[in-house]
């Protein structure tokens, strides 16, 4: 490993990212390193990690390569491996384009949770495609203290549960995982937020994101709110022949969702790189037990 690796800081609507640029895969991140370059007091900090591989050059997007020339390679503020993340993806076509690797308009951009299309604004705004959601059936409940709610199981390529409550106080402080049953529902943890309503066909929300605890947003938590409303207010678009558009607002900004008849789900919203510079990689060895 070189004695510097140069490193990136953005976010999306206040959801964080360290960014390590690595086009050839040749920088080690065990998740002992991840959690420390995220550590908001002993590193770097962000809700998470974007790790910036070439397809061809990662052995989990190698397949992906004829369609996808980059990899969204994602951890989650603990080390964790993660599917996929919304606001995450923004910035990361956002660092693509800042470094000369992709231009204005339509890219593609490879996931653990598939190809994603990724259009960047002349304005700045940057709209991802998103794929359809899921809907597993069976009933969920999901607590704080002594208060319960059924939610709505939606997989947007990771798992969520929507819960709709009367007050955003009600999700308590969010710094562990709020209890859910059955259990057989998330056996992989599970992304869960909590909606009010602001307004037609806009809500806002608060979430808690496995393995980063409490963000202040979360893109596919976006996407599985604008899908659970929308059933909900009886405005599914495959019913209802028209595209169904929410506007959802997080505790750092606002995003756009929009699902369209066959199922397509769009988000759009800010990314936004504050800083650059180089990590000390002997900081980094000693900080990895």
């Amino acid at each position: 490993m070189s004695t510097r690796i140069a490193f990136l800081k953005g976010h999306g609507t206040e959801n964080d990212f360290v960014i390590i640029p690595d086009p050839e895969n040749v920088i080690d991140l065990p998740p002992a390193a991840v959690a420390a370059l995220c550590d908001r007091r002993a590193g770097i900090g962000g809700d998470g990690l974007l790790h910036v591989v070439r397809s061809a050059a990662h052995p989990e997007a190698r397949e992906m390569a004829a369609e996808a020339e980059w990899f969204m390679d994602y951890r989650n503020g603990d080390g964790s491996v993660a599917e996929m993340c919304g606001n995450g993806v923004r910035v990361f076509a956002h660092y693509l384009q800042r470094a000369g690797h992709v231009a204005e308009g339509d890219i593609a951009v490879a996931t653990r949770g598939g190809v994603k299309t990724v259009h960047i604004a002349k304005e700045g705004d940057i709209t991802v495609g998103m794929g359809k959601a899921l809907l597993p059936e069976g009933d969920v409940t999901v607590s704080v203290g002594e208060r319960s709610w059924p939610a709505r199981n939606v997989n947007m390529g990771n798992p969520h549960a929507v819960a709709f409550v009367e007050d955003l106080d009600h999700a308590g402080d969010l710094y562990t995982a709020p209890p859910f049953s059955p259990a057989s529902a998330y056996p992989d943890g599970v992304n869960v937020e909590f909606v009010v309503d602001r307004g037609l066909r806009h809500v806002a929300l608060r979430v808690h994101e496995r393995g980063s605890g409490e963000t202040r947003s979360c893109g596919t938590g976006a996407c599985a709110v604008a899908v659970a409303a929308a059933r909900r207010d009886g405005a599914d678009p495959a019913v209802t022949g028209t595209p169904a558009t929410y506007t959802v607002d997080v505790p750092g900004g606002r995003l756009v969702i929009t699902e369209r008849p066959d199922g397509e789900i769009e988000m759009t919203g800010p990314a936004v790189i504050v800083a650059e510079g180089e990590i000390d990689a002997g900081w980094l060895e000693t900080a990895t037990p």
